[in-house]
Order: structure tokens, then C-alpha cells, then sequence
């Protein structure tokens, strides 16, 4: 027996059929009732028509994953209909709002055989009958569903009032149209809730998408300029962002490409402000010479690299974390770099603070990884109380004009330009103490391995990899990004089972890889599991190139989805039933 309550639900249709509003309302209404929340969105890449849906996952423990099964669909196509059927636990129930739709023959079978209820609301009579447009359709099945659920109306509308960016009118037809579905008669069982959800109400937590979380992050970072040309994952920190351009006096523009964006980010930092520039793997690809130049100028450079599978255009609505290779070994030449990831909205808001701590400090462009899993799903969290001390590493005022001085550390003095008397070339081309440029190999030699220490001092302020458990035990599961949530979920989930006694060494700091606590663990447990969202397993190539150690054991996942509970489940052989909410007959 599992030890949690867990539930999920799921709302399926069309682009522009407002799914992702509602789905947000359903988290904040279940929210805003007792329960922690998280919300994951999946989308095409058109603008209308297609398959979108929103899935809500609700605990009354904290949770930032998503199960591959549900437990109550709401639909508002016919194509959802199909699609989400099959997802259905057992004894869950399905309801929609498509005229005149059949089963095939399978379905039939699927319903019959999972004892799953199916509903039809006739959303087109309450239309009529509100003087409404089809528009509310969504919010008419939202309010049937709260039904279902034993959830106070007054939640839902304090949710639509929260995620509806409309005027009074529009938002009291919204709110009619709500009452309307609620009181719906559905000759239906209802489903029954835990009647005490949770031991600390987390009524008060807030909802973040991840994107948020980082330009809230950027924000106390000090950042005052922020570029961007739109890519999916990472577009909606340049919307958020420029939502709070008045109030926190921050410069934010959209580039005409990526290649601007990158070099107006490094332009705003070598003149001492900070700047952040974010993307996704195809500009990145444009920005690499623009991170080789500031590598060699040692202009300190943040970019956020917003993964999805590829190569070329590939799957840019979906997640993927197999762009570890492209940040580790991006760029002409060789130089020091740090490269991290972001897993959730706690590391989003913090990490990016220290990559530009890390990026001034050592004068090293830094990359920050996350992806859309992370980017665009509503994780709840509480206040953030840490205080990150900003570190700019600047000189006041230069006493010598050897800008590129020679240092036991590589870190050479830094000071902002017409802050000093000092004057000092920044050249793209090898240079020398001042910025001379030259070709000569005593000169070239000694700049290369000046840059080239800083790995050194680098390795020493970069923390360890983050251990979730003991140090000995069955099973050591290693990974990175987006599939810490699942596996902190699942570790959760199965916690007390005496089947394996697992323990998870997460890595947020990629590049340059410390591998002394993971060389030390390994030999304390029966099995080392690999889990990525990529191919290759390229943290584990990247273990591999400096251990040497080869995991046999690995979970890869690279269809476009994120890691399920369900795909730990089934791996680890705990099977598909967890403890969910019971249909009362």
C-alpha cells in the first residue's frame, strides 16, 4: 500500500479552446481548498486546433511531478475524448461536451472493463440559457467537475478571478456560466476527497511556472537589462519581465534574432551592468561565438538555455534535457566555463542568482539549464527566505592598466569602463596584459593558462551534488533537471516499502563535474541507476570521461515527455496501482 493520497485531473481539447486558463483555475480552486498542487501543460505547436490538455496532479503532500494516469477527464473535443480515455484509472470518470459523439468498439470494451463513467453536458442549452458565447464552455465543465469533486464554488471563483485577465463583465459571465455547470444535474457518484487533506494548509503557498520563478530570480539578482528573441521554452520570462519593466526600472527587449540578443547582453555587461539573455537550443546555437568572446575578453555572460527536443526545429512545444553536451562543449577553443541546471522553482529563483555571482566573480560565461517540464509547469511553493549576497567582483578604482593581469587564480583585476583613469583594450583576438593583441607564443601560452586556472578556484566554490538519503542502501539513483521531481515523488511515494531502500544524488553544478561524493557512493550500493530525459545519458558520459565508471543500469526517456510517475513505477516493478480517491456507489 502506498502511502500518500495522490489524484489527478485532467482537461483536454483544442488550441484556443482556453485549456491552459482553466487548467490553472482547477489548481488554484484545489489549491485554494487544501490540497498541493502541480500543473503540466502539453500543447502542439500550432496556434489553434490539435490536442491540448492540462493536467492537474493534487496530494495532500507537497508534489511537483505528473502521473501518466488519471483519475477524472474533462473534455471539450472529440479528439480528447479519444485520447484521454485511454488514460483512465479505474473507476475514474470522463466528462465532455461533444454533440453527439460514439465510442468504438475497444472503447466500449475500455469503459466496460475499468468500470469508467462517462457524462455529457449539455454545455450548448446552458449557453443559450446565460446569454453566453461557446467561449465558456471550459468554465461551464470546470464548474460540473468541482461538482464532482465536493469542491466550495467559491474556491472556483476566487481561481477564475485570479487567472482570467478580463474586465467585470466578461468575468461575471464567467462566473454565471461556473454556477451553471455546478449545478448541472450529473446522476453521477461523486468522488470522494480526503476530508482532511493535509496536516499544514497550503492555502497561503503560491503558483509558479518556472519561467516566473527565474525572472524573479533575475530580478534579485540585480539584473537591469534583459534580451531575448522569442523561443518556446523560455518566452514567457520576456513577457514577465516586460510586465515589470515600469516597476523594477529594468531595460527589456525583444532582439530582431539571437545573435543580437546575446551581443547586447554582452555589450551591457562589459559596461558594468547586469544583463541576462535567454533562449532555446537553435539560438543557442547562434550564440556560441558570442560565448567564445566573452570567454576571452573574460566579460562575465549569463544565458539561460531553455531545452526541447531536437535536433533542428524537433518537438518545440515538449521537453527533452539533452542539450548538456551543447553547453558543456559549445563554442571555438577552449575555455572555462560553469555550466548548471534548474529543477524546480526553488533552484529557477536561486541559481540564477549564483550564476551571476559565479559569472562575475570568476569573469566565465555561465549557462543555466531548464527545460519546458521545468519552464512551463505550475510547481506551489512558499516564501523564498534565502538571501543570496550579490558578489559583482569589481575593483574600485585600477591601479594598473594590465587588465589581463597574470594571476595565481586567472582572475584578473575588473573594473567598469571610464570608472578609472585606466584605460584598457577588450579585443576578441589573443591578447596580452593590457589588451595588446599578439601572436607571440610566450605571450599566447601565458594568457591560455591564466583563463585556464580559474577552473581551479571553480571547482572549490561549486558545491557537491545534492544526496537525498543515506549513504548506503540498494539502490543509488543519479540524475539531473526536470527528473528530480519525479524521482523525489516517487522516493516519497514508495517511502516504508521494504522492497529497495533507494537513495538519489541529484546534480545541479554540471560543468566542471565533481565527482568525489559519486565516486565514494557508488560503492555502497547493489545498483547505480542512471535516470535522463535524453538518448545518450550524457551526465553519465560526462561521469563516465571522468571516472571512468560505466553505468549499466539506465532509464532513458526521450520521446518528448517528461518522466511519469509511472515510468519509476513500472521500472522499479511497484506496478500501476497507487492509492487513489474511491468512487462512492
Amino acid at each position: 500500500m502506498y502511502n500518500n493520497f495522490r489524484s489527478a485531473i485532467k482537461i483536454g481539447g483544442e488550441s484556443g479552446q482556453g485549456i491552459n486558463s482553466v487548467g490553472k483555475a482547477l489548481a488554484y480552486t484545489l489549491k485554494y481548498s487544501g490540497f498541493y498542487t502541480f500543473g503540466y501543460r502539453e500543447y502542439p505547436s500550432i496556434i489553434e486546433g490539435g490536442f491540448a490538455s492540462y493536467q492537474v496532479d493534487f496530494s495532500g503532500v507537497p508534489i511537483n511531478s505528473s502521473s501518466k494516469n488519471i483519475d477524472l477527464a474533462i473534455c471539450i473535443s472529440r479528439a480528447a475524448i479519444h485520447k484521454m480515455l485511454p488514460e483512465l484509472n479505474r473507476n475514474g470518470v470522463l466528462i465532455h461536451s461533444v454533440i453527439r459523439f460514439s465510442l468504438n468498439k475497444e472503447e466500449a470494451l475500455l469503459i466496460q472493463k475499468n468500470n469508467i463513467k462517462v457524462f455529457y453536458i449539455d454545455v450548448f442549452t446552458i449557453i443559450k440559457a446565460i446569454n453566453a458565447n461557446r467561449l465558456v464552455q471550459n468554465t461551464i465543465l470546470l464548474g460540473a467537475a468541482i461538482k464532482l469533486l465536493k469542491v466550495d464554488i467559491e474556491f472556483a471563483q476566487k481561481a477564475l478571478g485570479k487567472v482570467l485577465n478580463v474586465d467585470k463583465k466578461v468575468l461575471d459571465l464567467n462566473f454565471t456560466a461556473l454556477q451553471a455547470g455546478y449545478e448541472f444535474e450529473i446522476d453521477a457518484e461523486v468522488i470522494d476527497l480526503p476530508a482532511s487533506a493535509t496536516k499544514e494548509n497550503p492555502k497561503d503557498d503560491f503558483l509558479m511556472l518556472g519561467n516566473n520563478a527565474i525572472a524573479l530570480g533575475a530580478v534579485k539578482a540585480g539584473v537591469r537589462a534583459y534580451y531575448s528573441y522569442p523561443m518556446t521554452p523560455t518566452s514567457s520570462i520576456l513577457e514577465f519581465l516586460a510586465d515589470l519593466e515600469i516597476e523594477t526600472g529594468m531595460v527589456v527587449k525583444q532582439a530582431e534574432d539571437e545573435i543580437t540578443a546575446v551581443q547586447m547582453a554582452l555589450g551591457t555587461m562589459h559596461m558594468g551592468s547586469r544583463a541576462l539573455v535567454a533562449t532555446s537550443g537553435g539560438g543557442f546555437d547562434l550564440m556560441t561565438e558570442s560565448l567564445s568572446m566573452a570567454a576571452i575578453t573574460e566579460i562575465p555572460l549569463v544565458i539561460v538555455l531553455g531545452q526541447r527536443p531536437g535536433p533542428a526545429t524537433g518537438l518545440p512545444t515538449w521537453t527533452a534535457t539533452g542539450d548538456l553536451n551543447l553547453a558543456v562543449y559549445s563554442g571555438h577553443g577552449e575555455f572555462v566555463r560553469c555550466v548548471v541546471a534548474i529543477s524546480d522553482i526553488e533552484s529557477a529563483y536561486y541559481l540564477i542568482q549564483k550564476a551571476f555571482n559565479i559569472a562575475e566573480t570568476f569573469q566565465i560565461p555561465v549557462i543555466v539549464l531548464t527545460d519546458k517540464q521545468v519552464n512551463e509547469s505550475m510547481f506551489q511553493g512558499n516564501k523564498f527566505t534565502a538571501e543570496i549576497v550579490i558578489e559583482r567582483g569589481l575593483i574600485n578604482d585600477s591601479k594598473t592598466s594590465e587588465r589581463y593581469q597574470l594571476t595565481k587564480s586567472g582572475i584578473s583585476p575588473r573594473w567598469l569602463p571610464g570608472s578609472s583613469e585606466k584605460t584598457f583594450i577588450a579585443n576578441s583576438d589573443e591578447h596580452f596584459f593590457n589588451g595588446r593583441l599578439t601572436e607571440d607564443e610566450t605571450e599566447v601560452q601565458l594568457m591560455v593558462e591564466k583563463r585556464m586556472k580559474k577552473e581551479t578556484g571553480l571547482l572549490k566554490v561549486i558545491p557537491d551534488p545534492q544526496l537525498f538519503g543515506k549513504r548506503s542502501g540498494d539502490v543509488l539513483l543519479v540524475s539531473w533537471g526536470s527528473p528530480k521531481n519525479t524521482i523525489l515523488d516517487f522516493l516519497n511515494l514508495v517511502k516504508g516499502d521494504s522492497k529497495l531502500d533507494f537513495t538519489y544524488l541529484h546534480y545541479e553544478y554540471l560543468f566542471p563535474l565533481k565527482t568525489e561524493l559519486f565516486e565514494k557512493l557508488v560503492k555502497n550500493f547493489k545498483r547505480v541507476v542512471l535516470i535522463e530525459n535524453n538518448y545518450f545519458g550524457q551526465l553519465g558520459q560526462l561521469i563516465k570521461k571522468e571516472t571512468g565508471y560505466n553505468f549499466k543500469e539506465k532509464v532513458l526517456k526521450y520521446n518528448g515527455r517528461p518522466f511519469f510517475l509511472e515510468d519509476l513505477l513500472d521500472y522499479f516493478n511497484y506496478g500501476r496501482t497507487m492509492e487513489r480517491p474511491k468512487i462512492l456507489k
